[in-house]
């Protein structure tokens, strides 16, 4: 298949600058087997059964861009990709020219070494615990296509209201959208809701530079499934009900730990898990999900599950409609269909 297979035309107005005053108040689009009707997210719960497990990704976005100044006089910004220790962290760096390995940067007065490029990441050591350095000076990370800079208020409304586990440079969109009546109106429909942990990288963002789908890699991403968490989801697959994936994210983690011999297990782990039209599914039944960027991966994923001439015609339903788009945007419920 080819990334030009998942192209659909996106109007620039119709992309979520800001997000909306009430996160349950966003636009549901449910794509059905046949068909497709219009919701708002607050009316979610009831397209759910009451033997439904939900499933969050309880990941908690970092204050990871870093504004800077090279030891040569150049502006530089960085953003944390991943914390390895308590002073390490791999970084993206977007500067004029090249970093060179034994230079320093400035953050707020304070020197960051850096120590070498790992790939198309450069790995720096923090003068200070990076969590607290990145408390200090760090500034929510929002996407790159939010063309404006973060402000106050993205500290609270980019996360979600179950964030616990800090270690994420972008949200899991999906959950961005509960609000504490709708958790606990969906709790009171279904069977429960359970928590893991995928820790999205900036990765996410970037674009297929292959035209082939086979020719891509994924990035890694770590997550954890507690073995509780692991029982209740193994639980609930052996009896009438749905797993309910809340995020694009949820489908990688469990998808991911169910390839493993004997089924989903607990424990930690990374994921590179590429999933295309193609893939059999094992571990979800249904997904809540924002819409995603056109050629992108988690579209790719989405049309694995759903269908891809389903998902893209929803899309373009979507587009026809009004609909907000991409991480402050709205969002689509739809079910895994065996004949996709």
């Amino acid at each position: 298949m080819l990334k030009s297979d998942f192209a659909y035309d996106l109007p620039a107005e119709l992309i979520a600058q800001q997000p909306l005053a009430q996160r349950d108040q966003a636009r549901l689009l449910h794509l059905g087997r046949d068909r497709v009707t219009h919701w708002t997210v607050a009316d979610w719960p009831e397209l759910l059964s009451p033997d439904d497990l939900v499933v969050v990704n309880n990941t908690k976005v970092i204050p990871a861009r870093l504004q800077g100044v090279k030891d040569s006089g150049g502006a530089v910004e960085l953003l944390v990709e991943r914390i390895e220790d308590e002073r390490t962290a791999l970084c993206q760096a977007r500067a004029s020219k090249p970093l060179k390995p034994g230079r320093w940067l400035a953050v707020g007065g304070e020197r960051l070494e850096l120590v070498e490029r790992v790939g198309e990441f450069h790995r720096l050591r923090f003068p200070q615990p990076v969590m607290a350095f990145l408390q200090r000076h760090g500034t929510t990370p929002l996407p790159p296509y939010i063309d404006r800079a973060a402000e106050a208020a993205d500290e609270g409304r980019y996360q979600t209201l179950y964030a616990s586990a800090p270690g994420a440079v972008a949200a899991p969109t999906a959950g961005l959208h509960f609000s504490e009546r709708l958790l606990d109106e969906v709790r009171r429909r279904v069977a429960g809701i359970v928590e893991i942990t995928l820790h999205i990288g900036a990765g996410t963002f970037a674009p297929m530079r292959s035209e082939d789908l086979d020719a891509h890699q994924m990035h890694a991403e770590r997550y954890e499934i507690s073995t509780a968490a692991a029982e209740q989801i193994r639980a609930a697959a052996q009896g009438r009900g749905r797993i309910v994936a809340v995020g694009t994210t949820v489908v990688r983690a469990l998808e991911t730990a169910a390839a493993e011999p004997g089924g989903l297990r607990a424990g930690c782990g990374e994921t590179r898990l590429f999933i295309k039209p193609g893939f059999r599914f094992s571990a979800v039944d249904a997904l809540l999900t924002n819409f995603h960027l056109p050629e992108s991966t988690l579209l790719m994923l989405v049309c694995a599950f759903a269908g891809q001439r389903r998902v893209l015609q929803a899309y373009r339903s979507a587009v026809a409609a009004g609909y907000r788009f991409f991480s402050y945007g709205d969002a689509m419920f739809t079910e895994r269909f065996f004949d996709v």
